[in-house]
């Protein structure tokens, strides 16, 4: 219905990525092309594997929550925004530090209450920019330095510094999409800079350069296209996610895509909590 958040796992040769109204998780084998289902009891706007375990991180809508897939067990974290019940998590990915930064987007998208957020490795959170109508797709630049992250309604992709601490500063305007791109929703980042987005409501995806200049289009045959992830052993393999239209002109919506980008992404980040199953949970 609603694909999002594609992310690759290296140890367990698998692509894992949300349905979130499913909702579920739903994982991809590259090696034998098996495939698998977990459902959720609420809508799930992510997943992100942990540092040197074997669980994950999963954002959902009451918040973030350790997940084990092999005990079938999901651990309470916390949630951040217990003060904007109409509110739900909607896109995160880990730095290289392995910080979370994950947004978050009303459930009407009408009212500007979306925010981003830092998770980091003691389980404390803290809310770093706000007023979002759909935040959407962070990335990073190959040095770290530089975290992209999409309020989807405005059409706008920022760019803020990224301190060694985690702390943000120079927000500013890094792509303005024209209203016949559609929207931008998730991201990706290749080892050249690049910067890959998806469009929805736009049928494409585009790389753009790292100063914003678009580089190249590669037309699609949905209509909503969600986000991407590169994987593989190499990561020179892209996959793209899709949400249902409902429309009869648009049959492959939903669907799971892979394309030869023609290059290589950069390794996905993971969370780096050490204590499995801890609750700190907290704001800063």
């Amino acid at each position: 219905m609603l694909g999002e958040g594609p992310v690759w796992v290296e140890e367990r040769g698998r692509l894992f990525w949300v349905d979130i109204l499913a909702p579920a998780v739903r994982w991809l084998d590259l090696a034998s092309g098996a495939t698998g289902t977990r459902a959720f009891a609420e809508p799930i706007g992510w997943i992100i594997p942990r540092r040197d375990a074997k669980d994950f991180i999963v954002g959902l809508k009451s918040g973030f929550h350790l997940f084990d897939l092999e005990a079938d067990r999901l651990t309470p974290i916390g949630n951040p925004e217990v003060d904007r019940p109409d509110n739900r998590l909607n896109d995160a990915k880990a730095d290289r530090v392995g910080r979370i930064w994950a947004g978050s987007k009303n459930d009407v998208q009408e009212l500007p209450t979306g925010a981003l957020y830092r998770l980091d490795a003691d389980l404390r959170w803290t809310r770093v920019d706000d007023g979002y109508l759909v935040a959407n797709g962070p990335a990073f630049s190959p040095d770290g330095r530089t975290l992209y992250h999409t309020d989807s309604s405005r059409r706008a992709i920022y760019a803020f510094d990224l301190a060694g601490d985690g702390s943000l500063s120079g927000r500013r305007e890094f792509i303005r999409f024209e209203e016949e791109w559609g929207y931008p929703d998730g991201m990706a980042t290749d080892v050249e800079g690049g910067l890959w987005v998806a469009h929805w409501n736009g049928s494409r995806i585009t790389r753009f350069s790292p100063a914003g200049a678009v580089l190249q289009v590669i037309p699609m045959p949905a209509i909503n296209i969600t986000s991407m992830a590169f994987a593989g052993p190499n990561l020179d393999r892209l996959f793209v996610t899709s949400a249902a239209d409902g429309s009869a002109d648009d049959q492959l919506g939903g669907a799971l895509f892979e394309l030869a980008p023609g290059v290589s992404g950069l390794p996905p980040g993971r969370f780096s909590a050490s204590l499995p199953g801890a609750q700190v949970p907290g704001s800063a």
